[in-house]
Parts: structure tokens; C-alpha cells; sequence
């Protein structure tokens, strides 16, 4: 039973813990004789990287990427891609305190009550640290969809929002944030000082459009887009929900207004132009043509300095708090890992639309 693989044409499986001597994935089913360096895969490494600022971990990983099989004279060979990411800044002392006290809203319950046992440092398999291996293999999926833009952004922290208005993309990698809206990037830098200050910890919603997806990737029921993102999405770290398109919104709407009306294109094509765009690129389980939508809230991170009662290993009541360095809000790295699902989800299904349709 496969419980740490994820894909149909396009599979990838993740490996190691938060505080082992590595991570790494291996990606199977890559169409050969594309071209792969590590430095291919590096900026997006990079992009996710810990202690990059003082609103992020300040856990100091180089997170270098190694390919250890797959590619030969910089061409995938259509064999397993095999990547390796090194740790080398753990600090497993900080984790003392936990080893016999559950943090409320992590894992460390659930994972005790299924397994029987836990690694405590860190969280081990339930950490962030593994989403890195997913960012690499993500690198590996742009190659598959060349012709695809795919962009993430946090649209909001803490429930404060950006103004669509001053939405500019360009301004994403301007601050610590992806935040698109300059003026909403300078009220969070003292809503992120303030929560970090007092201990505490704070959610985020990151959005993540691709763009130059063609119409008729997915299947209508089993191996649906939008239910692939779903998955994808909500198998990340911290995510508690996942929209598409207008999402919850929708049931708001009456039918008239949800309807993403359709005209003949002013190209002469056969193919529709859209006025609007509610079901985020996706209809029937299947690409439309238009931009692919997905939101994506993080919860605020469960390692906190705030005292929070709990239970310790033998059922009894105590408090806890956690020490060592974690994120005060999640969702800033969990950006490029959004890229990264959207990635390999597009990838996979474009394999299978080639592969059943030709």
C-alpha cells in the first residue's frame, strides 16, 4: 500500500523526515529527452527556502538539490528521477518538551494513535520540511507543461485581505510576503511582528492561477481536474480548505449569475470566449481553456509560544509550549508549494489526455 505517492501517468513518492539526514523524492513516468539540471530546479527551491526573513523560520537550510538518477547528459531518460535534499541544521533538542506531550492542532495525537509511535522532532513525516521534495519534483513537472504559467500569491494573512485593485503581479517578489498588493505588504509586516512577538501564530489563503492550459484535460468523473487539485492541495502541510474557481461563493450565487456566459471568439475559431470565469478553467471535471483558479487556506502554525493545555502520553492534563524555530504563518512558504501541486497535477493530466486521446 502506497500511502506516500501521489499521481496517475505522472507519479511522484516522497521520502525522509524533518530531522533525518535528508529528503528527496523520486518522480516516475517523465517523458524522456527533456532537458534537467539540478539548476533547473533550484530557483524553486530557493523560493520555499527557510530563514529567507524574520516572518519565516529562521531554520538556515541551503536546501541544494542532488539528481541521483533519471537524468544523463542533462536528458531525462524516461526512468525514475530521483532527488535528494540534505539536512543540515536540525536542532532535535528543541523538540525535549514534546516527547511525551501532544501540541494541540498538530499531528502528534493522530500520528501516535495510528502508528503506535512518533518522531517527535520535528514531526517527522508530518513536518513542512517535506514539502521541499515536493517543490523539486513540481520543478520537474513544469517541464512536462511548458506552455503553462503558473503563479501563487497570498491574498490574505490573518484575515486581512489584499485589494484587488492594487493587485500587481510583478510586485510579488518585491516583499517577504508574494504579496501582489504592495500597500497590503506593508500592514502585514507589523500584523506578522505582532504575532510573533506575543507567541502566537497566523493563518493565510494563497491563490494560484495557471494560465495556457488547454481545453480538455481531466475526465468527467474518477480522475476529475478539479478533484485532483482538491487532493493535491488539501495533502499539504496545514491546508484546512480548498476552492475552485468562485468556490464556497457559488453557493451563493442564483444560476444566471454563476453561468460563465460564452460568445464565438472574435479570432474566427470555433472556440468559445468566455465572459467570465466562476468555475475557475475547470467544468465537467475537465479544462475549459480558461485560467485554472484555486484558493487554498492555511491554518495558523500549531507550534506556538503561547501556553495551550493538552494531554501528556499517559492521559494526564498539562500545558504546552513549543520552543525551537517554526513559521508564524505557514502559508508564506507554502506559496511555491502550491505552484508545485498545480504543477504536477496539470503535468499528470496532460500525460493522460495524451495517452487516452492522443
Amino acid at each position: 500500500m502506497s500511502i506516500n505517492s501521489f499521481g496517475h501517468m505522472l507519479r511522484f513518492t516522497t521520502w525522509g523526515e524533518s530531522h533525518g539526514p535528508a529528503i528527496g523524492a523520486v518522480v516516475d513516468g517523465c517523458p524522456p529527452r527533456l532537458s534537467l539540471t539540478e539548476a533547473d530546479i533550484q530557483p524553486f527551491l530557493d523560493k520555499r527556502r527557510p530563514g529567507q526573513s524574520r516572518h519565516t523560520t529562521q531554520r538556515q537550510e541551503p536546501d541544494q538539490v542532488r539528481i541521483l538518477s533519471g537524468v544523463f547528459e542533462g536528458k531525462t531518460t524516461g526512468t525514475p528521477i530521483s532527488l535528494m535534499i540534505e539536512n543540515v541544521d536540525q536542532r532535535s533538542k528543541d523538540y525535549g518538551d514534546i516527547a511525551q506531550a501532544y501540541r494541540p492542532g498538530h499531528a502528534d495525537y493522530a500520528y501516535d494513535a495510528k502508528y503506535g509511535l512518533r518522531d517527535y522532532r520535528g514531526g517527522g513525516r508530518s513536518s513542512a520540511r517535506e514539502t521541499a521534495s515536493r517543490v523539486a519534483a513540481g520543478a520537474v513537472a513544469r517541464l512536462v507543461i511548458p506552455d503553462v504559467q503558473i503563479h501563487a500569491w497570498v491574498s490574505e494573512i490573518g484575515g486581512d485581505a489584499i485589494d484587488r485593485d492594487n493587485f500587481d503581479l510583478n510586485e510579488i517578489g518585491n516583499n517577504p510576503f508574494f504579496c501582489p498588493d504592495s500597500v497590503a505588504a506593508q500592514r502585514w509586516e507589523g500584523v506578522m511582528d505582532a504575532a510573533r512577538k506575543s507567541g502566537s501564530s497566523l493563518g493565510a489563503v494563497v491563490e494560484c492561477v495557471a494560465t495556457g492550459v488547454p481545453a480538455g484535460w481531466g475526465a468527467p468523473l474518477y480522475a476529475k481536474l478539479d478533484a485532483d487539485l482538491a487532493g493535491a492541495m488539501m495533502g499539504i502541510n496545514a491546508v484546512k480548505g480548498v476552492e475552485i474557481g468562485a468556490g464556497f461563493e457559488a453557493a451563493r450565487l442564483r444560476g444566471e449569475d454563476n453561468a460563465d456566459p460564452m460568445r464565438p471568439a472574435s479570432d474566427g475559431s470555433n472556440r468559445p470566449e468566455f465572459l467570465a470565469n466562476n468555475a475557475g478553467g475547470i467544468a465537467g471535471g475537465i479544462s475549459t481553456g480558461q485560467p485554472v483558479v484555486v484558493r487554498v487556506a492555511f491554518k495558523p502554525t500549531s507550534s506556538i509560544l503561547t501556553p495551550v493545555p493538552t494531554i501528556n502520553k499517559a492521559g494526564e492534563a498539562t500545558q504546552i509550549i513549543t520552543k525551537g524555530r517554526h513559521d508564524p504563518c505557514v502559508g508564506i512558504r507554502g506559496v511555491p508549494v502550491v505552484e508545485a501541486m498545480m504543477a504536477l497535477v496539470l503535468a499528470d493530466h496532460k500525460l493522460l489526455h495524451r495517452a487516452q486521446c492522443g
